[in-house]
């Protein structure tokens, strides 16, 4: 298995690029409402609406169309929903600004803007991002799964379809649990947050020959169909809350209609399906 875009070698004519955190393995979900949220509702103080700031964290970053969403951003809107709920959140302009304007959303850029300009609501987004990192770390293996269906899927793709993986996530994270539930023996290259955006991996990936209706993105999220729009390539969609299934007919249907040149119509279905999904919690 390759770890890098430089040493990937190209070994079938179709490509299938598939997402990790929430889409192959089920530690999306886990993370947002045992870290993400809880880290949210203390560090803001939110003890008194801690129902409805929970409801909403869950709501923007899990079950509607911001899901998948950079982490500072979903931030300033879960931030924003409190505050208009009568919560106090200091200098969330400050944090408002940032995410609007800096190129880079992550802890070391944040810090670096905290160097410039010291903010009361800058400082607690970082100490809110290291606490949600922390407690991740220290999560059981138990708790990383893949969906059930994804090992059988990934060995039928594998047959007729070079395999990558294409993540956001920390590297060293997706290797283990991939390599820990013996989903990288079906990987030809696996690609995280440091190899660039997915829109990006595919591009490079495509650029050793793969044809646009020969190469298929299965995501989570919108990001995910972005990516592959992006490109130009097809999309398959792992529905939230409806993982298994989603898997289970990934192995039966949708790599059948992949190989076999009928996958336009059936993309259009699934699109339907997916942005469907994800707009029953939206307000």
């Amino acid at each position: 298995m390759s770890t890098a875009l430089e040493t990937f070698v190209r070994t079938k004519d179709y490509l299938v690029c598939v997402d990790s955190d929430g889409c192959a393995m089920d530690t999306m979900n886990i993370k947002h409402i045992r870290c993400f949220g809880p880290c949210f509702v203390e560090e803001w103080g939110l003890q008194a609406c801690a129902s409805y700031a929970l409801k909403r964290w869950n709501e923007i970053n899990l079950y509607t169309m911001t899901r998948g969403i950079n982490r500072f951003k979903g931030l300033v809107l879960a931030l924003e929903d409190v505050a208009r709920q009568g919560a106090a959140v200091a200098g969330l302009d400050d944090l408002r600004r940032w995410v609007q304007t800096s190129p880079e959303l992550s802890e070391r850029a944040l810090e670096q803007a905290l160097q410039e300009k010291p903010s009361v609501c800058l400082q607690k987004a970082l100490a809110w991002s290291r606490e949600v990192n922390r407690r991740i770390g220290q999560m059981d293996d138990a708790d990383k799964r893949p969906f059930a269906g994804v090992a059988q899927g990934l060995k039928a793709a594998a047959e007729f379809a070079d395999i990558a993986v294409v993540s956001s996530a920390n590297y060293e994270a997706v290797r283990q649990e991939w390599e820990l539930y013996g989903l990288a023996r079906h990987v030809n290259v696996l690609l995280a947050q440091d190899a660039g955006t997915k829109e990006h991996c595919i591009a490079e990936l495509m650029k050793h020959g793969y044809r646009k209706d020969h190469t298929l993105m299965v995501g989570d999220a919108p990001g995910d169909l972005d990516a592959a729009r992006g490109n130009g390539v097809y999309f398959y969609p792992i529905l939230v809350r409806h993982e298994d299934e989603s898997w289970k007919e990934f192995g039966e249907k949708g790599l059948r209609c992949f190989f076999d040149g009928a996958y336009a119509a059936y993309e259009a279905q699934k699109l339907g399906q997916f942005k469907n999904n994800l707009t029953q919690g939206e307000a």
